[in-house]
């Protein structure tokens, strides 16, 4: 007989097991229907999957009943069959295991962090029937995963407290700051859940193991009970319309570490984690002798939050007057005008998280003196709610002085929407801009938001040069022609550069004006880059970040799609942090200038958490290169 899960964890680590749903969709089932409906329909797959991470080391098996409500399975029609989805997620996961493997039953949470009129006592209902349903059929403990706000998981717990003495680990999804979305921080939000009964406490979900380690960094002190933590492979990428995950098995192995070395006691994956992610972390963890008691995290230094850019109608009344061509107006020189004739300086500075503008607009100062040719900013990048980038774009040109370049996401708008921002941008005189496809909503900080993508972004720059031409989405002609010179975003980190220019050549045919990569930091790849695009039309912007420190340069390389680091780089990053880490990071940068310089007119600087001193050195280092007049 195996011991108790409590009595477990005091003794050892438990390997957890990976994505369901994800995992599923890797395998080719589609997106869409409720895989919870598998447990009666398909239960050979549900098995199969099951076993598969037993036979990867998985020794706390989920059943496959996160959105196994009422409310959720309502969307399908399945609300009657709630009882009889749930009995047999256990029984599957059960025969798919061996008698060593904890059992848990998987509850998600209903409301999904949204503040909407969803009367508590219809969820509680919900909640109570599903965790019947589980108990009655013999699950070793419950699992409460991806809640979002304190109150709600207080309410799941009480109601499963009031009825069984199984333990009960709770999982909050929340980002790196630590809070849940109703603001309590993580230390008082366990706190509360250890004297509510709660056995085990953790996160889930939201990012990948570096976002899940710096939320743990955010806690003061001991939290007097065991640590769970299901990370997601990273940030997902949307290519071709499939989402695909950068983080792999070697990267969950090193992390898999450092959170059992922070107290965690249960250590799975979540979104994007496969078998071979489970047995990395199994095999890493194989001897690994944890504290004796209730170890608990210890704050250590929290690493900056890593953002990064991840490339990726119908106009009412209009006149059917000819459109006035506003070409023939004098504007100062484009982008790809000044880079036709000498080397151009883009910088990223990201917009603000909150409403607090001032250390942007100094950024954006800082970078006028430096003499960059053009600020550019993105559009909620990584999916995380930022500032508009139209409105700080207008204050930058207006109190500034210097041209903004704003990113255009597929990810957020209609085509309605697209068109109206677009119509707002040129009325601005805002006329520079990069189309992307912007991150899936369902992986930042506002997961429930929907993912528009009613454009691709082929499309999104074949419509925005067709305003160019004086004519609406909705093909509907307008009084004046607009003037915008787009750009396509590219990246080089692949296996078969010459699929990816290919591709790129396909955003050229749409109306490409210039192209922004991603960054790269292989020398022989910024070589490659230049010989694989030189015969492009249109010129190529070299992207080049500035790396803060070595946490900051694992989490680019395993976590952020579309971005790789050599192994020289990452060993010289290893261990730096503060000001040696974006000493050694801007020294880095530097070198990769001095190679990217001979073969690119065009540079983009992207400014990694602010510090944009050191993107003022970088433009500076580019002119004294160049010797700029």
């Amino acid at each position: 007989m195996k011991p108790d899960l409590r009595q477990a964890l005091q003794e050892r680590i438990l390997t957890g097991d990976g994505a369901m749903g994800t995992y599923l969709y890797q395998m080719g089932f589609p997106v869409g229907v409720s895989y919870e409906e598998f447990n009666t329909l398909r239960p050979d797959v549900i098995e199969h999957v099951h076993r598969s991470y037993y036979e990867a080391g998985a020794r706390v098996i989920e059943t496959n009943t996160f959105s196994a409500n009422t409310e959720k399975l309502l969307k399908y029609g399945l609300e009657a069959e709630m009882e009889a989805i749930n009995r047999a997620g256990v029984r599957i996961a059960r025969s798919a295991v061996g008698a060593d493997a904890y059992v848990v039953g998987a509850v998600g949470s209903i409301r999904d962090g949204k503040l909407r009129n969803m009367r508590t006592a219809i969820v509680s209902e919900s909640y109570e029937r599903q965790i019947h349903a589980l108990l009655e059929e013999g699950v070793d403990g419950l699992l409460f995963e991806t809640f979002y706000d304190l109150d709600e998981m207080l309410l799941a717990l009480r109601i499963a407290r009031n009825v069984s003495k199984l333990p009960i680990i709770c999982q909050f999804a929340v980002d790196d700051i630590g809070r849940t979305q109703d603001g309590i921080g993580l230390k008082d939000a366990y706190e509360t859940l250890r004297q509510e009964g709660a056995d085990v406490v953790g996160l889930n979900c939201r990012s990948g193991p570096n976002g899940i380690m710096r939320a743990i960094d955010t806690i003061d002190g001991p939290i007097g009970l065991p640590l769970s933590v299901f990370p997601n492979a990273g940030f997902p990428d949307y290519v071709d319309g499939k989402y695909t995950y950068s983080a792999g098995p070697q990267y969950f192995a090193e992390t898999a570490l450092r959170f059992a070395d922070r107290g965690a006691r249960i250590i799975g994956g979540c979104c994007g984690t496969t078998p071979e992610h489970i047995a990395a972390i199994a095999q890493a963890l194989d001897g690994y002798v944890p504290q004796s008691g209730n170890a608990a995290p210890l704050r250590t230094p929290a690493a900056p939050q890593t953002e990064t850019i991840t490339p990726r109608t119908a106009n009412d009344g209009a006149s059917q007057e000819q459109p006035a061509d506003q070409s023939a107006v004098e504007r100062e020189p484009s982008i790809v005008d000044l880079v036709k004739q000498r080397h151009t300086v883009i910088v990223e500075l990201d917009p603000p998280r909150d409403l607090d503008i001032r250390k942007f607009m100094d950024g954006a100062a800082a970078l006028k003196a430096a003499s960059a040719d053009a600020v550019t900013m993105a559009d909620n990048s990584l999916a995380v709610t930022r500032m508009s980038n139209i409105a700080l774009a207008a204050l930058v040109q207006e109190r500034v002085g210097i041209r903004p370049l704003v990113h255009i996401a597929c990810r957020d708008r209609n085509l309605i929407g697209t068109q109206s921002h677009m119509m707002g941008l040129d009325a601005l005189d805002i006329d520079h801009v990069l189309a992307v496809t912007g991150d899936p909503a369902r992986f930042g900080d506002l997961p429930d938001s929907s993912s528009v993508y009613d454009l691709t972004s082929f499309e999104m720059i074949r419509m925005i040069k067709q305003l160019n031409d004086g004519t609406a989405f909705s093909g509907k002609p307008l009084k004046q022609k607009a003037k915008f010179v787009v750009g396509a975003a590219f990246n080089p980190n692949v296996k078969h550069l010459d699929k990816a220019v290919q591709r790129l050549e396909r955003k050229i045919a749409s109306g490409a004006d210039y192209i922004m990569t991603q960054p790269v930091y292989d020398p022989d790849l910024i070589v490659k880059v230049a010989e694989a695009t030189k015969q492009l039309s249109v010129p190529v912007f070299i992207g080049i970040m500035p790396l803060a420190s070595g946490r900051n340069a694992e989490y680019l390389h395993n976590e952020v799609p579309g971005i790789q680091l050599s192994d020289e780089v990452r060993q010289r990053m290893a261990g730096l942090e503060g000001e040696a880490g974006r000493a050694e990071g801007v020294k880095i940068a530097k070198e990769l200038l001095d190679c990217a310089l001979p073969h690119f007119n065009g540079i983009y600087l992207i400014t990694p958490f602010m510090f944009y001193d050191m993107a003022v050195q970088l433009t500076e280092y580019v002119w004294r290169k160049t010797e700029k007049q």
